[in-house]
């Protein structure tokens, strides 16, 4: 992956300082998953069968063979879920390009405009020879397929619903793909066999409202601020119930506020972009007390790096047709940049790379669901993973500024 990347400078916090810990009890770990399951109940609506895209489409068979052709006996053979993604659509075509067979599938939701995600299905994927099933993690029959024609070695489940504040506007599209959608997979996946090994998107989101910094993985994550949150901490829990009782070896990966080329429109620094561009007000948020706002921003490449060294690293899962035969491997691993960076600071790199003076508006963080500082510990990720990240910010947004002047082009004036 040569076009995508993250690391700021050093960063002094204006927040508060914890001056205590909570005990790990596992009281509060009860009590959330009674909160988790009352949300699957009374949130999520009935059960329903996605439309059965291509499930009987001429050549689908052989397409889905071919891509998942590995280019010699050593390499692995992955199935990436959400792989028109951000994240998934660069982790997909970096498997493909070293010589992994990959077979991606994506629903295209309309989240945030779908023609992005076509166009990295076409610039990311289709030239490095993916081929993407039109299909939800939902549709089990089409899941059942997928895993019929290819005995694939890994999993990376990149599927869900992202996203913190679209969480108090529809609410059920978290619960039926970050939870029902990954119990879907999970549940074909454990009655294989082999069993193919699997490594999923958590997100530092976990950490909620934990004030302990750096996050580590041995912290509390049992106060979620949002939805979106929670569904991730439950996916957490789910996965572990599946490598206890059938043996899957799972690794969960938190990602911190990952950006850059093909990045999410959702995300600060790729809407603050299109604001200065458009000489719009941008909203600087601050915490109380005028606390500094700050992300551990990382990189795409750093990101996509630690996601295949968590395939390369991951142990065979021990179970067969849904009975476990053995312990598995089970490791939730933190990848970020390790070194904050404040949203001032993030702006002024902009109006630097940008050459235009942002229109700024300072205001208090609203309570949707949003933290106000992320920090990761990637200790765990360095022993585990080799995982060293390279990017900083200022060199990253560089090469993301460049990616959207050259996709958006004239449209910068428009109404993009």
């Amino acid at each position: 992956m040569n076009d995508i990347p993250s690391t700021p400078g050093k960063f002094k916090s204006t927040l508060y300082t914890p001056r205590f810990r909570f005990p790990r009890v596992t009281l509060y770990t009860l009590l959330f998953l009674t909160f988790v399951f009352f949300i699957h109940f009374f949130l999520s609506p009935p059960s329903t069968t996605a439309p059965r895209r291509g499930l009987r489409d001429s050549g689908w068979d052989n397409q889905v063979k071919g891509s998942a052709k590995t280019r010699s006996r050593d390499n692995h053979v992955v199935l990436v879920t959400g792989a028109c993604g951000f994240v998934g659509a660069h982790a997909a075509a970096s498997l493909k390009k070293r010589g992994d067979g990959v077979v991606g599938i994506d629903n295209f939701n309309n989240y945030y405009d779908v023609r992005l995600k076509k166009m990295r299905k076409l610039h990311l994927l289709d030239k490095n020879g993916v081929f993407v099933i039109d299909a939800d993690i939902n549709d089990v029959p089409i899941l059942k397929k997928v895993f019929g024609l290819v005995r694939f070695t890994h999993v990376l489940h990149l599927a869900a619903q992202a996203g913190v504040r679209y969480a108090m506007v529809n609410p059920d599209s978290y619960i039926k793909s970050n939870i029902d959608g990954f119990v879907n997979l999970l549940e074909i996946v454990k009655s294989l066999n082999p069993q193919p090994a699997v490594v999923w998107a958590s997100s530092s989101s976990v950490y909620g409202l934990n004030t302990k910094v750096p996050f580590s993985e041995k912290d509390r994550t049992d106060q979620p601020a949002s939805l979106y949150a929670a569904t991730k901490k439950a996916g957490e829990e789910i996965a572990h119930t599946y490598n206890h009782i059938y043996g899957l070896s799972i690794t969960g990966l938190r990602f911190f506020t990952v950006y850059g080329p093909w990045g999410r429109p959702d995300m600060a620094y790729f809407f603050f972009t299109k604001d200065i561009l458009k000489r719009r007000t941008i909203s600087i948020f601050e915490g109380p007390e005028h606390a500094t706002v700050a992300r551990d921003f990382t990189y795409i490449d750093d990101i996509v790096k630690g996601c295949l060294s968590a395939i390369d690293t991951a142990k065979k899962s021990t179970g067969s047709g849904g009975k476990k035969k053995g312990e598995a491997q089970f490791r939730i691993i933190n990848l970020g940049n390790t070194s904050p960076v404040s949203v001032n600071k993030l702006v002024s790199i902009l109006e630097k790379l940008l050459k235009v003076k942002a229109k700024k508006k300072v205001v208090l963080m609203p309570r949707n669901g949003d933290v106000p500082f992320t920090h990761a510990n990637i200790s765990l990720a360095r022993k585990e993973l080799g995982y060293r990240p390279t990017t900083d910010l200022e060199t990253g947004l560089k090469k993301f500024v460049k990616w959207y002047l050259d996709y958006y082009g004239g449209k910068k004036k428009s109404s993009y």
